[in-house]
């Protein structure tokens, strides 16, 4: 443990961990043992490979296509974006498989959206739990593969604790089960645990999840000392190890008192930091870069730092990212539901912030014509297309090399998991959340330097500059799924009914404070049956908990 500790001081995990365990009638994926997989180099790389693959597959949970929500990590991508309300179906909603995160309905034990994000990141850690465990003596290459896998369990277990972790809110009595994340599940698991495994409490998994991450740094800086290094961006470099780092520091801050949550931000800051210096080549969209109709969000670029990718060979026309995102495609869902962005939100955007080309404006061609300098909207699909789609549709992410009609092209794309800017969000807030003017010089540096040349950041104190960091995030992480961590933590609430809004319809209109009560995921019924420690400590079934506001 070289550099990562000099800004993680953290405790050492004590005691055995356990594993959850999960018993369905669909398949349950591999069955491979450690000692296999440890067998050869070939059998262990083969297994790290397919932790990317897994998280960008298809229908990865049943094999074939029962729940269209079952698409890995862009589904929950998906279903994130929803809950916040940042993103809408503007089109038909009707053909939204997603909109019940957005409307906070049927998302109780018994439905496909408990089960779906809980069952796709345990098959995943399970995945990172094979390679771990074949790799206890790691030496040379194998090095290496132990980082990665480790740095994949933290990400997994970083998503879960938030996503599972309730905030007390007005609407559901979280009271028994605050403070409390999820099972824990190691390389070291036995079937006794499993069916015995309590949620720990938000400070064990924190640990947890750094402990992984300090001895991820140290495999990886062992590893490029013999010259075994990540080329590849499908995989987790030190970079994302910092960076994963600086996210759980600041998820750590949740509920801490000034004094602690101080501490959290100087590492958070310090992390972030690395991670900007240790990504090498990495630097943030460019204007044309955000823009291209052809490469636009599909195509690694220089700002990411961390991706997954489709394989023509290994996806279907249905359950894809680009065909559940891109109102282009022409193949999927998209075109019928015609994401796109809340109007309040949207309307924040100042017209010399280049991001707010992102969306359809109401007045569109007419709104394109008072710029000088851009020149108006491109779609692969044409003026005509433009002018037909819905108010504030979103054109952020573009189907692949411009091709809307054929998936196997269109949408073989890449997905960001991690974007450098990031990093310099999350360091402005960390220091202005120590002392407000370094942080709004922080943020004002990037934004002026990066998205718009006139911005200057108005906050007058530390609850009004996170207020800025959050809308700033919404703008610049739109359908990539990382706001919702950041309005929980800072329990931003949400607003989807206001004069003039363009929520598809009224069971939209939810206001709420706080949170809104489905961002605390519930457990499914199927970890209840089969892990006694659960029944009684799930969260509770928030459907129907908030009346629209009509």
């Amino acid at each position: 443990m070289k550099n990562i500790v000099k800004f993680v001081t953290i405790l050492a995990v004590s005691g055995a961990v356990a594993s959850s365990c999960i018993k369905e009638t669909f398949p349950q994926g591999s069955t491979v043992t450690a000692d296999q997989i440890a067998e050869s180099a070939s059998a262990l790389q083969a297994s790290l490979n397919g932790i990317p693959s897994q998280m960008a597959q298809g229908y990865l949970i049943y094999g074939d296509q029962v729940s269209e929500l079952d698409m890995g990590i862009p589904g929950i991508f998906m279903s994130l974006s929803e809950c916040t309300g940042e993103l809408y179906p503007l089109g038909d909603a009707g053909y939204d498989h997603f909109q019940r995160y957005n409307t906070c309905q049927q998302v109780g034990k018994t439905t496909y959206r408990s089960y779906v994000p809980w069952r796709t990141l345990y098959i995943l850690v399970k995945s990172a739990n094979d390679v771990i465990a074949a790799t206890n003596d790691a030496e040379g290459a194998k090095l290496l593969y132990r980082g990665q896998a480790l740095a994949y369990r933290a990400y997994f277990y970083w998503m879960l604790m938030n996503m599972y972790e309730p905030v007390a809110n007005e609407y559901t009595d979280c009271s028994s089960v605050l403070g409390l994340t999820v099972p824990i599940v190691s390389d070291e698991t036995t079937e006794e645990e499993a069916r015995n495994n309590p949620r720990v409490s938000h400070d064990e998994m924190v640990k947890f999840i750094l402990a992984d991450l300090v001895e991820a740094a140290d495999c990886m800086e062992e590893a490029a000392e013999i010259g075994e290094v990540t080329s590849s961006k499908l995989f987790p470099s030190l970079a994302v190890v910092y960076g994963l780092t600086a996210r759980t520091l600041m998820s750590a801050t949740l509920d801490k008192d000034d004094a602690t949550a101080k501490e959290y931000y100087a590492q958070a800051a310090e992390a972030a930091q690395a991670a900007i210096d240790a990504a090498t080549g990495c630097t943030p969209l460019t204007q044309a870069q955000w823009e291209d109709v052809n490469t636009g969000f599909n195509t690694e670029q220089s700002a990411w730092m961390w991706k997954i990718s489709y394989a023509a060979e290994n996806m279907g026309n249905l359950c894809n990212w680009i065909g559940w995102i891109s109102a282009e495609s022409d193949w999927g869902y998209a075109s019928l539901t015609g994401p796109g962005i809340d109007k309040k939100l949207y309307d924040q955007i100042p017209d010399t912030d280049f991001r707010k080309h992102s969306w359809l404006d109401p007045d569109k061609f007419l709104y394109c014509a008072q710029f000088d300098d851009w020149d108006g909207y491109k779609s692969c699909r044409g003026d005509e297309w433009i002018e037909d789609a819905p108010d504030y549709t979103s054109i952020k992410f573009r189907p692949v090399g411009g091709d809307y009609e054929t998936y196997s092209i269109g949408g073989v794309a890449d997905v960001p998991l991690m974007r450098i800017e990031e990093m310099y969000y999350i360091k402005a807030e960390a220091l202005g959340m120590q002392v407000l003017q370094q942080g709004k010089d922080a943020l004002e540096d990037f934004v002026k330097t990066y998205r718009q040349s006139d911005y200057t950041c108005t906050a007058s104190d530390k609850d009004a500059f996170q207020k800025e960091i959050l809308f700033q995030k919404k703008i610049e992480f739109w359908g990539e799924g990382i706001a919702f961590f950041d309005a929980k933590r800072m329990k931003a609430g949400c607003e989807q009914s206001y004069v003039g809004t363009n929520a598809p319809g009224d069971n939209f209109k939810l206001n709420c404070n706080i949170i809104k009560p489905d961002w605390n995921f519930v457990i499914p019924e199927s970890e209840e049956s089969s892990n006694s420690a659960i029944a009684d400590h799930n969260n509770p079934d928030p459907s129907g908990s908030v009346t629209p506001t009509l």
